[in-house]
């Protein structure tokens, strides 16, 4: 955006919805700030007085409406960028996920339902492997008259997904490091399949791992899906890891999401993966669904196997970032 283009928004916007758009107010304020910032101006002073005057009109006007109520929940500065959502730390360890569009409230349905599925028909001692959803209800914006559904969701702290793992080991992760990540991984994904939910989006960004006490948790269960039927949407720019049953809007089921934590944990250790697990991932990412493995507490007692007889009896081995 330019200068000039930016001032003439600026000076005509009557309303928060004029100004920073119903969509993604967040990057337009992103692109606001960026085209009147006092140290990229040019040098003629009717210009810089002009947009300094709309610099400081936009940051004072964001700033107010960075802090707003929504239900029982007041609202700071999101405190991560989801795929379709941005979340806000609301207090007592929740997160308070908001879409940025509306049309995408199918999908925040979806993440309700199924993690009150799984909250319903899973095992309690696995629960902790997925978010506890504590509330969930519809705003509407006065501004706009735009509808979002919003979901709330317990969190743990410490967590970090496994992007983040991967850039701290850019040359790839030890397997036995690799071997609790993918276990609890497992977990996680039995957990749901035995409620009958396929996550439909298991990608590394999605994983979430607490490094001192080898915890997991699965998270944004938006894309997900009763076993047997289609996974709604693909994740933007991550088309080459779903498995083709998905691509081809055909019926998804456990092995879908066995395919994908397969392609995670193959990525995450990269050239150091040994051989004998490297055969165990490709073993899970048959073409055909029919050809892949649908049991993850079944695959969990398989690659038990596979690392009792690379390492020996299982030791805990501290992890750090």
């Amino acid at each position: 955006m330019r200068t000039a283009e930016a001032i003439d928004l600026v000076t005509a916007a009557r309303t928060d919805a004029e100004l920073f758009g119903a969509d993604q107010p967040a990057r337009r304020y992103r692109e606001l700030v960026a085209a009147l910032h006092p140290d990229r101006l040019p040098t003629d002073p009717g210009v810089r007085a002009d947009a300094l005057d709309a610099f400081v009109h936009v940051t004072t006007r964001w700033q107010a409406r960075r802090t707003t109520v929504l239900g029982d929940y007041r609202l700071g500065t999101p405190a991560h960028s989801g795929d379709l959502a941005d979340l806000y730390d609301v207090g007592d360890d929740r997160l308070l996920k908001l879409p940025r569009r509306p049309t995408d409230n199918d999908l925040m349905a979806r993440e309700a339902h199924a993690l009150h599925t799984i909250a319903e028909r899973g095992d309690p001692r696995y629960l902790p492997y997925v978010p506890r959803l504590v509330d969930e209800f519809a705003h509407r914006e006065s501004a706009t008259g735009a509808e979002r559904r919003i979901n709330v969701l317990a969190t743990a702290p410490g967590l970090h997904d496994l992007d983040a793992v991967r850039r701290a080991y850019p040359d790839g992760l030890d397997a036995r490091d690799a071997a609790w990540m993918w276990r609890r991984l497992l977990v996680a994904l039995g957990l749901a399949h035995r409620a009958g939910i396929v996550h439909g989006a298991v990608l590394p960004r999605h994983v979430l791992i607490e490094p001192d006490g080898h915890g997991v948790v699965l998270v944004d269960w938006c894309f997900s899906a009763p076993t047997g039927s289609r996974v709604p949407a693909l994740v933007p720019d991550h088309e080459d890891w779903y498995p083709q049953e998905v691509l081809r809007r055909r019926p998804c089921g456990p092995g879908t999401d066995l395919a994908m934590a397969s392609a995670c944990m193959s990525w995450l250790m990269g050239p150091r993966a040994p051989r004998e697990l490297d055969v165990f991932a490709q073993g899970c990412r048959q073409t055909s669904l029919s050809g892949r493995p649908d049991d993850a507490w079944g695959l969990l007692r398989e690659l038990d196997q596979v690392l009792d007889r690379l390492y020996g009896p299982r030791t805990f081995r501290p992890f750090t970032l």
